[in-house]
């Protein structure tokens, strides 16, 4: 039986010493500022903060090319000869990754893509689950894999709040009026990740502080999430009494393991400093 070896997109916000720790490869996305394009996780993301605050102009990003997969898949199969290649990827609608994947990997029969419809700890999280299912099943066939990732994706729910509305405005996914109403009444939509894209939903008033425990009381009751574990995702600036408030109210909701996963530098450029998220797995 061949091995399967794991691969996503960095955007997955797994730290990479998790990632290798797990077997788990990851092809870097890319963010542009000014004249120069960066590989995501080859800088750390408070770099992109700076970056703004500099020169108001937010930085871009864009998925992994076909040529970026040619690259990984020959190193995996370097490492792991014979190996067949899972590519979780990060959801297709909201970037080219999956479909270079898919080119790059047109005459190759051992490298299978399936779009996970999630991003950042959401993809994380089915990418970790998977990892440990090959390893109690190790003589896994890829269909079963595919089948237990599938499963994995359609149960897995995330959402996140910005800290302000300032780099979706910039980024044009929300007007300049938008933007000003919600730094004037101190509003922050819930974004969900739904059917793999990024839709806002219920907008909660106030300072992060309040806002963070309503949205884990109400999220994780709606979703029925699993209590064994959650976790929570954050972006750099994030302060220290709200990761308290947080973990707080989740051991009060009775979740038992708590992990947090820092944004990378493709999320943070999206939702801006001290975003924080939900990430976890809704019960069957």
């Amino acid at each position: 039986m061949s091995k399967i070896v794991l691969l996503a997109e960095s955007g997955s916000d797994l730290p990479p010493s998790l990632a290798r720790a797990q077997g788990i490869y990851l092809v870097p996305m890319h963010v542009t500022m000014g004249g120069r394009t960066l590989d995501d996780g080859t800088f750390p993301p408070e770099e992109i903060c700076h970056y703004y605050n500099q020169t108001g102009e937010l930085p871009k990003t864009s998925g992994c090319a076909p040529e970026d997969f040619t690259q990984i898949f020959e190193k995996i199969r370097s490492e792991h000869p014979g190996c067949q290649i899972l590519h979780l990827a990060y959801s297709a609608v909201t970037t080219v990754s999956y479909q270079s994947a898919r080119i790059a990997a047109q005459e190759l029969d051992y490298v299978t893509s399936i779009d996970t419809q999630h991003v950042s700890a959401g993809q994380g999280l089915i990418l970790l689950e998977m990892a440990r299912y090959l390893r109690e099943y190790p003589a896994a066939t890829m269909e079963q894999a595919v089948a237990k990732a599938e499963a994995l994706s359609r149960k897995t729910r995330m959402c996140f709040v910005p800290d302000d509305l300032e780099y979706l405005r910039a980024g044009g996914r929300v007007s300049n009026v938008v933007a000003l109403g919600g730094r004037l009444l101190s509003l922050h939509p819930c974004i969900e990740i739904l059917d793999g894209r990024l839709l806002a939903k219920k907008k909660y008033r106030g300072k992060l502080e309040k806002v963070v425990p309503a949205l884990i009381r109400e999220y994780t009751q709606r979703e029925n999430l699993d209590k064994r574990q959650i976790t929570f995702v954050y972006s750099a600036g994030l302060p220290d009494p709200v990761r308290f408030k947080a973990e707080l109210t989740a051991k009060l909701c009775g979740f038992g393991k708590i992990d947090w996963i820092k944004t990378g530098c493709v999320i943070t450029t999206h939702g801006g400093p001290s975003c924080f998220g939900i990430a976890g797995f809704a019960q069957e």
